[in-house]
Order: C-alpha cells, then sequence, then structure tokens
C-alpha cells in the first residue's frame, strides 16, 4: 500500500510536467492529451485533467481556440504560449537534474 501511494504522488508530480509537453508538440484535443497520458501509463481521468488545464491557462501557459467538428459540437484545441514555452524549458531542466540524481543514487545503491 505504501508504494501505491508513493506511486500515485510520483505520477501527480509529473502530470504538469507531461500535459505541458505533449501541448508542446502542437495543437491538440484534450481527450488526445488523455490517451497520451494513458499509454503512458498515468492513468489520468477527464476529472483529473480539465482542472489542470484550466488552471494553467488561466497562468498564461496556455491558450485554446474552438474548431468546429463534423461530428458534434466545437472541440476546444490547446496550445502553449510564450510563457508554457518558457515554463517547460525550465521543467525540461528540472526534469534532467532529477533524472541525473536518480541515475546516481541508484549507481550508488548498486555498489
Amino acid at each position: 500500500m505504501i508504494a501505491e501511494n508513493t506511486q500515485t504522488q510520483m505520477r501527480k508530480g509529473i502530470l504538469e510536467y507531461c500535459v505541458l509537453s505533449i501541448i508542446s508538440r502542437g495543437e491538440i484535443y484534450a481527450s488526445d492529451i488523455i490517451a497520451e497520458l494513458r499509454a503512458a501509463k498515468l492513468l489520468v481521468v477527464e476529472g483529473t485533467l480539465y482542472p489542470l488545464l484550466t488552471r494553467l491557462k488561466n497562468n498564461g501557459l496556455l491558450s485554446y481556440n474552438w474548431v468546429e467538428s463534423t461530428s458534434g459540437p466545437p472541440r476546444k484545441y490547446y496550445t502553449l504560449t510564450e510563457d508554457g514555452r518558457g515554463i517547460l524549458s525550465q521543467l525540461d531542466q528540472t526534469w534532467q537534474e532529477l533524472a541525473y540524481a536518480v541515475g546516481i543514487s541508484q549507481k550508488g545503491a548498486n555498489s
């Protein structure tokens, strides 16, 4: 049970970074973000993603536009703002530092 709680917290901790990274590749619809996160085993549900997208937009990191759909109502497609790209760049650096630190600590534990 302790490991499961830690795994959940680790996933939550990198969710914002992963969402920004996915959106950085180009305009994307929320359900496509969810599909990518699920494929990466981050097990995201809509109830988790939509509040995060709203918070990122309110913080000026995302923008969106409505695109007409041929199969229903218009869809909201997200893109990163310049501020969002700047934050993602900082998070990329932090990720590299963390990955390095974890790699070093694992090597030390195996010695």
